[in-house]
C-alpha cells in the first residue's frame, strides 16, 4: 500500500507518453491531397495497366466496381476487373466531393464521371473512395462505384 502514491504519477506519465505518440502517429489528409490521392488513381487508369491500378489498393481492400457485379476482394480479382475496364481507356472527372477524415483514415464520396477513348458513351456514378495510411502511403481500402440513377 505504501507503494501506490509513488508508483500513480508514474503510470499517469505513461499514459501521457502513450497518447503522444499516438497523436504523432496521425498522418492528416486535407482536401488538397485526398484530390491528388483520386488523380493518382485515374492516372494510373490512363496508364492502361492493371498492375499500376491495383497497387494503390490495399491488400485486404474491398472493390464494388461499377461495371461488374462482383466484389473485387482480392489483388487478384481487381487486377481482373481492371484488366477489362481499362481496354476502353476510362478517364473520370470529380463533379462532387465531400471528404471526411480521422486518425489515418479518409474518405472521398461523390459523384463522377467515366469519359472512354473508344466510342462506349460516358458513365455517370457515384463513388465512395476509404483511404487508410499503412505508415508509409495512403492506399485505398474501400472503393464502392455505381452507377447513377436516373431522376
Amino acid at each position: 500500500m505504501t507503494y501506490a502514491k509513488p508508483f500513480m504519477p508514474l503510470v499517469f506519465c505513461l499514459f501521457a507518453v502513450q497518447a503522444q505518440a499516438a497523436a504523432t502517429d496521425c498522418q492528416p489528409l486535407d482536401q488538397p491531397a485526398a484530390l491528388a490521392l483520386f488523380e493518382r488513381w485515374n492516372s494510373s487508369l490512363q496508364s492502361r495497366d492493371p498492375l499500376r491500378v491495383a497497387a494503390l489498393y490495399s491488400d485486404d481492400a474491398v472493390l464494388l466496381p461499377t461495371v461488374s457485379s462482383t466484389p473485387r476482394l482480392s489483388a487478384e480479382t481487381r487486377i481482373d476487373y481492371f484488366r477489362k475496364f481499362l481496354e476502353h481507356g476510362p478517364s473520370g472527372t470529380l463533379n462532387s466531393h465531400v471528404l471526411q477524415t480521422a486518425c489515418n483514415v479518409a474518405t472521398l464520396a461523390g459523384l463522377y464521371t467515366f469519359e472512354f477513348k473508344d466510342d462506349k458513351p460516358p458513365v455517370a456514378a457515384r463513388y465512395t473512395f476509404v483511404y487508410r495510411f499503412d505508415g508509409k502511403d495512403w492506399l485505398i481500402s474501400h472503393h464502392h462505384s455505381s452507377a447513377q440513377p436516373n431522376g
